[in-house]
């Protein structure tokens, strides 16, 4: 050996990137970086900027549902292609294509459940499937889910998420908006409370109809809601849009929706205004509404 030499130091190298996923992910609106653990103990809100993230269906009935308490209805009324119609692809492919990726078979899960031991009529729009629009398999749904709250005397809630009507049906699933807001004359008629709560996004002619029709109307924080988004209306009036607009804070100032309340805290209020539905609690209503907490996002 030389009066001088070295030794190659050890060092693995990677020729190739590892597919494994680490549970990092950057947050889309704080851009901090969270873990995936953090995300499921916290309700799917970011534990830094609480931003709330999009529920599945079985999520959300879990989130506000008694243990084990929801039973389906109407998983029967499926959606048809009554136009053929095609685009790209065909709307049967779009239709299993959505099946598949959601596990669901519609945009919407209708049923009862228990909430705090209150029996109420429950309906999770599901953003996954075909972004949650409104076709006339969705539409048949909630008018039968009303129909039912008629009849048995529940409470009807209604948690939204979605696009909007859904084109592939054309004029069928406009038709949609009239027979569901029609259908909740009857509900009120029948003086029995709806319940809308408001989830990032609920857009379209879900926003134009059923949803902004509750007697209580309930958004998530910073969801956006409008009939219109955002592009299309800068594309209208050729104007940018504030980052405030058609967000849930901004239409609580405006008298849109009645209080925004976070993810945590969303059982016990929904378990509130059921209680005062159904008990006529004026004092107790009277005296929820001259709360710090109401009308804010929670801390």
């Amino acid at each position: 050996m030389g009066l001088f030499s070295r030794t190659k130091p050890k060092i693995k190298i990677e020729n190739k990137k590892s597919d494994s996923f680490s549970g990092w992910i950057k947050c889309s609106s704080c851009l901090e970086m969270i873990h995936v653990n953090e995300l499921n103990e916290n309700l799917n809100c970011c534990s830094k900027c609480n931003y709330h993230y999009k529920l599945s269906v079985k999520e959300r009935i879990d989130l506000l549902s008694d243990n084990n308490s929801f039973i389906e209805l109407f998983s029967n009324v499926l959606s048809l292609d009554p136009l053929n119609f095609v685009d790209i692809i065909s709307y049967k492919e779009r239709l299993e294509n959505a099946k598949e990726k959601s596990k669901r078979d519609e945009a919407i899960t209708t049923g009862e459940a228990l909430v705090n031991n209150i029996k109420i009529s429950l309906a999770v729009m599901d953003f996954n499937f075909m972004g949650g629009s409104m076709g006339s398999a969705v539409g048949e749904r909630i008018t039968l889910l009303i129909e039912h709250s008629i009849k048995n005397k529940l409470p009807l809630v209604i948690v939204s998420a979605s696009g909007g009507a859904r084109m592939q049906e054309g004029i069928f699933s406009l038709m949609q908006m009239a027979k569901t807001a029609f259908a909740l004359t009857k509900l009120d008629e029948a003086k029995l409370p709806f319940i809308s709560i408001l989830t990032n996004p609920t857009t379209g002619g879900v926003t134009a109809s059923f949803a902004a029709l509750g007697d209580i109307i309930i958004a998530e924080p910073d969801a956006l809601i409008a009939f219109a988004g955002p592009r299309v209306v800068e594309q209208t009036i050729n104007e940018k849009l504030s980052k405030e607009a058609q967000k849930s804070e901004f239409l609580l100032q405006r008298g849109f929706i009645d209080l925004i309340v976070e993810r945590k805290h969303l059982k016990e209020k929904l378990t509130f205004f059921l209680e005062f539905f159904l008990n006529n609690d004026i004092k107790k209503f009277s005296n929820f509404f001259n709360m710090d907490e109401v009308g804010e996002t929670d801390d």
